[in-house]
């Protein structure tokens, strides 16, 4: 398996399995069959309440004794309703009751969008809270904290702009080491990647397979598809392999990670095996040539009419 690796020396698989939208009752399956068919790397989030569940597949692994705690790289978020200094730790801690685990590998500030504590997802303008009464630095101090405590090995961000990043940055010394962020061959966004990479931020790529199993009110009106787009598909077939596969070797041969979700016993073996894919120039030149710029996950669900997150992605 390919590694990122951190400036301590730690090394995070490049293949995850992602848990959002794992519904509640598979979701412990799927992380039980993923390690149990060598993914090291599990990706999961307080706001797709399927933690406590995830908790309970890592306990019985563990305690099998075949898999250690120290071989398995868990990422975790914080919701945007505790980016108040003292909510951070408290909202830390009670993902690592959920996962039952005395600290994560790594913990990302899910967006760059404060709510009022308590509140999950906004209908109001009044449910949320601006960047200037609690400000990301205010947040990110606290997961600093956090990591000062041991609770956490390593702290980055999700969804952030190159602009955010350079922002954050301009007010720590402490940098971001994971940004986690939506990439795949309609979105590959190069200059993001470049911003990352020489400021020395990993960078991990959600819905690489393009998230077809959002919810209705998350999708666009004949929205395209990844696993159907005429270039994968000739790449796939050039080698024998699935379009999945060759997204997700794509991903990793950009040097990101990448956390396709499944919880098909199938889905989730082959994903890692794509690990075995070799994409030559050529199959890189043809998925280059594909000018959709598409975003999946466009934000527009943090829109109400008057709060001050209209363009997310711009901020």
């Amino acid at each position: 398996m390919e590694t990122l690796k951190f400036k301590n020396g730690d090394k995070m698989p490049a293949i995850g399995l992602g848990t959002w939208k794992s519904d509640k009752g598979k979701v412990g399956e799927a992380v039980k069959i993923a390690l149990n068919n060598g993914y090291r790397h599990v990706d999961c989030a307080a706001t797709y309440g399927n933690e406590a569940e995830i908790g309970n597949a890592f306990n019985e692994i563990f305690k099998e004794g075949k898999i250690k705690r120290e071989d398995v790289w868990v990422t975790s978020k914080l919701w945007n309703d505790s980016h108040k200094k003292e909510h951070v730790i408290p909202a830390l801690k009670q993902t690592l009751k959920d996962l039952q685990l005395d600290y994560l590998d790594l913990y990302l500030m899910h967006w760059p969008v404060a709510f009022k504590h308590g509140v999950s997802f906004p209908s109001k303008d009044e449910d949320y809270l601006s960047l200037e009464e609690v400000p990301l630095i205010e947040t990110w101090n606290a997961m600093i904290e956090a990591k000062k405590q041991g609770l956490v090995k390593h702290i980055g961000v999700s969804n952030f702009s190159s602009k955010k990043l350079d922002d954050l940055m301009s007010k720590t010394n402490e940098v971001p080491e994971m940004n986690q962020v939506e990439l795949h061959p309609f979105l590959p966004q190069p200059e993001l990647l470049q911003f990352c990479k020489e400021n020395n931020i990993h960078c991990t790529a959600y819905s690489p397979l393009g998230s077809g199993d959002r919810s209705a009110q998350m999708k666009a009106e004949d929205e395209p598809s990844l696993l159907k787009e005429p270039a994968i598909l000739e790449v796939a077939k050039k080698h024998d392999v699935s379009p999945a596969q060759v997204l997700i070797k794509w991903a990793v041969a950009r040097g990101t990670a990448v956390i396709p979700k499944s919880t098909s016993k199938d889905h989730i073996i082959s994903n890692l095996e794509s690990i075995n894919v070799e994409l030559d120039e050529e199959d890189h030149k043809k998925i280059a040539g594909i000018k959709r710029n598409f975003r999946y996950v466009n934000g527009e669900f943090f829109v109400t009419p008057g709060n001050s997150y209209n363009n997310i992605y711009d901020l």
